[in-house]
């Protein structure tokens, strides 16, 4: 413990402040108060990390001090000071907060060691922090922006993931960065510790997707395992539960999980026992829901019940200010990940991103910022680099061993090159064929399932 801990005396008595001081004045940052209403208004400006309160003060008493405390940053930790065990009053403060307490006359040694315990709360609290802005700063590229909606964003999932078990739908269209957004708000709630699974409900064939959510008793339906499988709902208990393209789900699989969200509770295929869990539903969706609920392809109540809380990603279109910072965000990542040092995007480059029409979005200019750092011929990346001057021209390009890198002195590895051609083709697949799986599967010369196979891995 050291002087970075900052300890608030709130007591009328000079000798219980002044004893205090001495005891602890070398190890902390002490302010002595002998009423209330004094420290509440410091505390306005200089926030302490913890408080040693007196119950019996005069004026404002150490238990109504307590709960305007607490009510002006639950964080600090409040520790009581009683003349005697009064239970009731003890008991009362520990409702409203308190992190412990202390009688007088008071032993030094008890107190240091009950400051000792509240002040290594605070450093385990400011350590999560800090392990959450790290997760935020490393997953989050996508969010780099000097767009005002995308920082009300931001500011909105500060406040909406605090809550532990409110449904959030996110909205935006392909590769804008739905489940990245989706694991910033578990990674800032109460349950960050706990699991966050990922599951794609259009990957999963309609017939499945019960039994993957739910899980199955054994013998449930043909094929099952002999000893019965816990379905992803359970193996998210006390943690968050991302269901990516939510609307791919059949009618009869959302009649089940909009019973989950009310309830909490549901029922493995095949069995007739009910199980509960403390698991957090985060949706995300690039279709229009409310044209599906039209249709009577969609629940209404399902769709209102995910989207207790709603968030509307805009599309990189919506954001051409962004397009600079990101993209020269990609280029310095890649420079450092293929050890291609002093990589710049020419300004004739930029400008053609600039009249781009991003359908893959974010994700999209990454992975052209990749190809870009790959394939640049000196150290600045050029259209040519990029392939958009064909794009423009609507042409294929030509001569695909022309336009690549020599092998720089340091090496590169082959793996992450195959990786990033087969991003760029699968994602320039999808664009030509305008999101139809099938005609991009035809482009790459693939059978449809084939290319959604290779296309989950590379995308």
């Amino acid at each position: 413990m050291t002087l970075d801990f900052k300890i608030y005396i709130v007591d009328d008595e000079e000798i219980i402040r002044d004893g205090i001081r001495l005891t602890l004045g070398k190890r902390y940052t002490l302010l002595g108060f002998e009423d209330a209403e004094s420290a509440i208004e410091a505390m306005e400006t200089d926030p302490p990390d913890l408080v040693l309160l007196d119950i019996g003060l005069p004026g404002l008493s150490g238990i109504e001090a307590l709960e305007a405390i607490k009510e002006q940053n639950r964080e600090i930790i409040v520790i009581m000071i009683t003349a005697y065990e009064d239970i009731t009053s003890v008991i009362s403060c520990m409702k409203l907060g308190a992190y412990d307490y202390v009688v007088k006359p008071i032993y030094m040694e008890e107190l240091e060691v009950t400051i000792s315990n509240g002040l290594e709360t605070i450093r385990l609290r400011k350590e999560i922090r800090a392990i959450q802005e790290s997760q935020l700063r490393e997953n989050l590229p996508c969010f780099i922006s000097e767009s005002h909606a995308i920082q009300e964003i931001m500011t909105f999932i500060e406040r909406v993931a605090k809550s532990p078990d409110t449904p959030v739908l996110i909205l935006g269209e392909t590769g804008t960065g739905k489940e990245l957004i989706a694991s910033t708000i578990h990674y800032r709630s109460p349950h960050h510790k706990g699991p966050f699974i990922t599951v794609n409900c259009a990957a999963i064939p309609r017939e499945l997707i019960e039994s993957e959510l739910f899980g199955y008793e054994k013998g449930a339906f043909s094929g099952a395992s002999a000893t019965g499988k816990k379905g992803l709902i359970e193996a998210a208990d006390g943690g968050t539960l991302f269901l990516d393209e939510v609307g791919d789900m059949s009618l009869e699989v959302q009649a089940k999980l909009l019973r989950f969200l009310e309830y909490g509770e549901f029922y493995r295929v095949g069995s007739t026992r009910v199980n509960r869990v403390n698991t957090r539903i985060v949706s995300a969706t690039n279709k229009d829901l409310e044209t599906m609920i039209s249709k009577e392809t969609f629940r209404k109540d399902l769709f209102f019940r995910l989207g207790v809380i709603r968030i509307n990603l805009p599309s990189l279109n919506d954001r051409p200010e962004d397009i600079e910072l990101l993209a020269n965000y990609f280029i310095g990542n890649f420079s450092e990940k293929f050890n291609i040092p002093g990589v710049t995007l020419s300004r004739a480059a930029l400008e053609l991103l600039m009249q781009y029409s991003w359908s893959g979005n974010v994700r999209e200019l990454k992975n052209m910022m990749e190809r870009g750092v790959l394939t640049a011929q000196g150290k600045q990346i050029t259209a040519l680099d990029l392939g958009l001057d064909q794009m423009r021209r609507g042409e294929m390009m030509t001569g695909p061993y022309d336009n690549f890198a020599p092998i720089p002195a340091a090496g590169i590895d082959i793996n992450e090159v195959r990786a990033a051609v087969d991003r760029f083709y699968f994602n320039q697949a999808l664009k030509m064929a305008k999101g139809n799986e099938t005609k991009a599967a035809k482009l790459l010369n693939l059978n449809h399932h084939t290319f959604r196979y290779q296309c989950k891995k590379v995308l």
